[in-house]
């Protein structure tokens, strides 16, 4: 072996396992994964701008399902299931809330809407299923009825209205008002009441019957029932008026000056009230479905249940729900309203609306 070459590599071996020892001890580590994220998942929900729920109610759902939940507010009901329907192919929310009966049949042909039953759907009576698919599902209802002001029956010695039909005597004449079908959803509810009643033969007679009658037609229903209508929360000389069966329970709740009995009625004769049903869908192509699915069960669940009559002055669908004590006190509640199907109401209620306005408003 040759000497000198045998000592060149030995240093030259010797060199190299310093650099590799230098390098080791003055590489730097490799990054640490990054953690997972625990913070709350986002929950986008359309309604329509009637919405509203209580503080510590929603807080109780986003600290179970650590989740923050945003509230898209997107006009009335016709308006939000517009805007619904023309974004389903890149959907603004996860869940929409608000659509009622009368728009229904519009939301399940345009597709917007998942099949999801809930555990809690099997609580809910069948009465308020209006889909057997189980895409849209039923959170809450209001019945829209006549309103009468008692203290003026009771002067007047006049026995108040107890079907549709009483609207068209001559002792009535000058006393009722409602609102424009076309502006305002009570005002569309009683008009279906009276489809509902008399038919497409005999709805717009009647309506003629009620011109002849002096009925007072105005654009909503803060104007017929705040300046209008005589009630306790009105100033005006009409004692009738088309409102809510809740709305002498909420004269009592909300009087300024405590009273032990509502100043107003609400007639709940069969036949002579509209009920109003709302819905809930998971919406197609939506995000978070597992995270939606939970924020539809909360909805049919009895905290938020008990929680609606305060919020949106509507009443739950589930029976499991407490309602406040005013409300199982005073409300007074329809055992048969007017139907008609939602279907129909699809078909037919832009016809309706014309025929009405020509029949009421020429």
């Amino acid at each position: 072996m040759n000497t000198r070459n045998s000592w060149k590599t030995r240093r030259f071996l010797f060199g190299l396992l310093i650099l590799v020892m230098v390098s080791a001890c003055t590489a730097k580590p490799e990054p640490a994964a990054s953690p997972t994220p625990t913070g709350p998942r986002s929950l986008r929900v359309m309604t329509h701008d009637s919405f509203a729920i209580s503080e510590s109610v929603l807080a109780k759902f986003e600290a179970d399902n650590n989740a923050k939940v945003q509230f898209l507010k997107s006009g009335d009901t016709g308006t939000a299931l517009n805007k619904a329907i023309l974004s389903k192919d890149n959907p603004l929310a996860d869940v929409f809330y608000g659509v009622d009966n009368t728009f229904l049949s519009r939301a399940l042909v345009e597709n917007i809407f998942v099949p999801y039953v809930s555990p809690h759907l099997s609580e809910i009576p069948s009465a308020f299923k209006l889909d057997d698919q189980n895409r849209a599902l039923p959170v809450d209802y209001g019945d829209v009825c006549l309103n009468y002001d008692r203290g003026y029956f009771s002067e007047h010695n006049l026995q108040p209205p107890k079907t549709l039909d009483d609207l068209l005597k001559p002792e009535y004449k000058g006393l009722l008002v409602v609102q424009n079908p076309a502006t305002s959803s009570p005002g569309l509810a009683f008009l279906l009441a009276t489809i509902g009643v008399y038919g497409d033969e005999g709805y717009l007679p009647y309506w003629e019957g009620l011109v002849e009658n002096d009925v007072l037609v105005v654009n909503d229903w803060e104007t017929a029932y705040y300046t209008e209508f005589s009630g306790s929360s009105g100033k005006g000389p009409r004692p009738i008026v088309v409102s809510y069966n809740s709305s002498p329970a909420f004269e009592v709740i909300y009087a300024g000056t405590p009273i032990d009995e509502p100043p107003t009625a609400a007639v709940v004769d069969d036949n002579t009230c509209f009920r109003q049903v709302e819905f809930v869908g998971i919406l197609q192509g939506g995000q978070n479905r597992d995270l939606a699915e939970k924020w539809v069960d909360f909805m049919l669940a009895a905290d938020f249940q008990a929680d609606l009559p305060m919020q949106m002055f509507v009443f739950p669908v589930n029976p499991q729900a407490q309602l406040d004590e005013a409300f199982v006190k005073y409300l007074q509640t329809p055992q048969k309203t007017a139907f008609v199907s939602p279907q129909e109401i699809a078909d037919k209620r832009e016809q309706w609306l014309k025929e009405w306005t020509e029949a009421v408003l020429r």
